[in-house]
């Protein structure tokens, strides 16, 4: 039982962590200073991120301890990490704490015996946090809901609440939670002496990402192109700002104009006192951008691999535009219960889609807006069948082992590629069998891509078995293999253009040939082999998209060609894309498959397993599958979606 909030005097608040996750708990911290006006808080946080609370009488003291000593487990048992560890327990003993808020999630068993170590070596009768299972130590929980589930600075907002009794709002909007970040008296006559008078409007323009994940930084050549226009049509007076290693030096390159250049220059509260003076701020997911939204101003956060449902600008509506190319892949790290992919995919595809024409929009639209306004002016939205799943909390389809499947037959599918093809929305079929169930239990990138296509049609017999167990059967199965040249002769009627793509070299042309002789009326629009190279692949949208194509089958092999699909489907101009696997193989006669009396006894993959011995390593997921289906049933993996509560 959580003593009563109220009586508690002394408060630790621990978040270790850079400078935008910091200024993401000042709205707790200013909650908190409400609540007990009277009390004492400190926070704990890192040497670099400190800086940022000077100045906002949040704290009565900042504690600095270096937590990236402790990042791996192998690194906090070095003897001095040890000896740094102890002392800082016998720190925090010695201040005699009554409560302290652990603003972490604890996203790995490590992480969580680490903040456990840390908030019981302080002796506080109150301990509060999120808990996601892992929180067995805290003793005033709110139940998290994982990365996105709402913004970081809503959930620390809830732990405080939830420390002082008080039930979790639903809602928790900007305008009455702002950030806060100091800015001094000094501060803005060093800003004012900085910044010359400016004809149009002043823009701040941040080219990095922090040193953390490299992936969120958008391209040095489109920051240039927006500047220049910027400048160009609005007479803006553009200042680079941020630090030397943020690419600074190769935006500056490619522009055609001389900003003002203030990289490098800045303390926390100078680059704040900066910004507050800047009509807009554009940049990429950052520290600095959290900086921007605090300082008042308004953002235009381009985003790609990092969730912007967690880490958006937190500002009032009609402050913020996001800026995403919309992937289906994307976000790919931080999302559901795991880090994710921190460093995206090596495409990088979601930030090269993000065109300077985009940003620009955002822009113009914003800097046009009345602050007032209800809604943000520009978030660009994906639009499937399917939400995109950023929460642990199933949709309404039959699931196994955490990937829904949709109960189809081979008419609904018609039905639906035709509904499909007729309104023009790129949309993405993923056929999901028990071995690609398996490789996603461990790919949390190939896990969401399952999770977030239009459709996920149950592909081998393993998954009628599971879906029938689990008291949700499937009407039959649907399969890469069978569905090519089903959705050839329907084209054939219908008038669909086909695009075959992957297979080896010459393999897609004879398939064409065989098509096109059992239907003389099929259109097949183009062929090519390739690759899912990222270094290849604009080249192939450029020729699939040429090609005026319908439907695109890609035949690179799960999880290859699914995850080439999802990164590059908002370029496409298919309404359709399909992985196929070795369904080119079998139509060119490369590759034979089961007899159908094999089919129907549910035996395909020991007739490939007998032809094909090497494949015996990837058998071995089949009896793993049955297992994890007897023993977690709809479930996806603990890494995933969190531990059972």
């Amino acid at each position: 039982m959580a003593p009563a909030a109220p009586h508690l005097r002394k408060w630790l608040v621990v978040k270790l962590a850079d400078i935008g996750d910091l200024l993401l708990i000042t709205p707790a911290l200013a909650r908190l200073r409400e609540h007990c006006p009277g009390a004492t808080v400190h926070v704990l946080t890192t040497a670099h991120s400190a800086p940022v609370l000077a100045g906002t009488d949040l704290a009565d003291a900042v504690l600095h301890f270096d937590k990236f000593a402790f990042d791996r487990p192998a690194d906090a048992l070095l003897p001095g990490n040890l000896w740094q560890g102890a002392a800082l327990a016998r720190r925090l003993r010695r201040e005699g704490y009554d409560a302290v808020l652990i603003l972490h999630h604890l996203t790995t068993r490590f992480g969580a015996v680490k903040h456990a170590a840390l908030a019981l070596s302080t002796g506080a009768r109150l301990r509060a946090g999120l808990d996601n299972g892992r929180g067995w130590f805290l003793n005033a929980a709110v139940p998290d809901g994982g990365f996105g589930a709402r913004h970081e600075a809503a959930c620390w907002l809830s732990v405080v609440d939830a420390a002082m009794g008080r039930p979790a709002s639903q809602d928790y909007p900007p305008e009455a939670h702002p950030l806060h970040v100091g800015i001094s008296p000094t501060d803005q006559a060093w800003a004012a002496d900085a910044l010359p008078p400016a004809d149009g409007p002043r823009i701040a323009i941040h080219t990095g990402s922090g040193g953390y994940s490299l992936a969120r930084r958008w391209s040095p050549e489109g920051f240039a192109q927006v500047a220049d226009a910027l400048h160009q049509q609005l007479k803006a007076q553009v200042v680079m700002v941020g630090q030397p290693g943020d690419n600074t030096e190769s935006a500056l390159a490619a522009m055609q104009h001389q900003p003002l250049n203030l990289v490098g220059q800045t303390t926390p509260g100078q680059l704040a006192a900066v910004l507050q003076q800047c009509d807009l701020f554009i940049g990429a997911d950052s520290g600095v951008m959290h900086v921007a939204a605090a300082a008042g101003t308004r953002v235009v956060a381009i985003f790609g691999p990092s969730n912007p449902l967690a880490w958006g600008p937190w500002s009032p509506a009609g402050r913020t535009a996001i800026v995403q190319s919309g992937p289906l892949c994307s976000p790919c790290s931080y999302v559901l219960h795991t880090v994710g992919q921190r460093e995206g995919c090596p495409a990088r595809t979601c930030m090269r889609m993000v065109t300077p024409a985009d940003v620009l929009a955002a822009a113009e639209a914003l800097l046009n807006s009345p602050p007032e306004r209800a809604e943000p002016p520009l978030h660009q939205q994906r639009s499937h069948s399917h939400p995109v799943i950023l929460t642990s909390e199933p949709d309404n389809r039959p699931c196994v082992l955490g990937i829904p499947l949709d109960p189809l037959t081979w008419d609904d599918l018609r039905r639906i590629l035709a509904r499909w093809i007729a309104d023009g929305q790129p949309r993405q079929v993923c056929t999901a069998n028990p071995e690609f169930v398996m490789v996603a239990q461990r790919d949390i990138h190939f896990y969401n891509i399952l999770n977030r296509a239009d459709l996920c049609a149950p592909d081998g017999i393993g998954l009628l078995w599971a879906a029938r167990w689990l008291g949700t059967p499937l009407p039959e199965r649907i399969t890469g293999s069978d569905g090519l040249p089903r959705i050839a002769a329907w084209a054939a009627e219908e008038g669909w253009r086909l695009f075959l793509l992957g297979a080896a070299e010459g393999v897609a042309a004879r398939a064409a040939e065989v098509l096109r002789a059992r239907h003389p009326r099929l259109q097949i629009a183009g062929v090519y082999a390739g690759s899912p190279a990222p270094e290849e692949e604009d080249a192939i949208v450029e020729r699939v998209n040429a090609s005026g194509a319908d439907v695109l089958f890609v035949a690179y092999g799960a999880p290859r060609q699914d995850k080439w699909i999802a990164r590059n489907l908002p370029r496409l101009k298919v309404k359709v894309a399909m992985g196929v696997g070795g369904a080119i193989d079998f139509v060119a006669g490369v590759q034979h498959r089961a007899p159908v009396g094999w089919q129907r006894l549910g035996l395909e993959w020991l007739y490939r397993l007998l032809r094909e011995p090497w494949r015996w390593r990837r058998m071995q997921r089949l009896p793993r599958f049955v297992l994890a289906v007897l023993r977690r049933g709809t479930r996806g993996p603990t890494a995933f979606v969190g531990p059972k509560r």
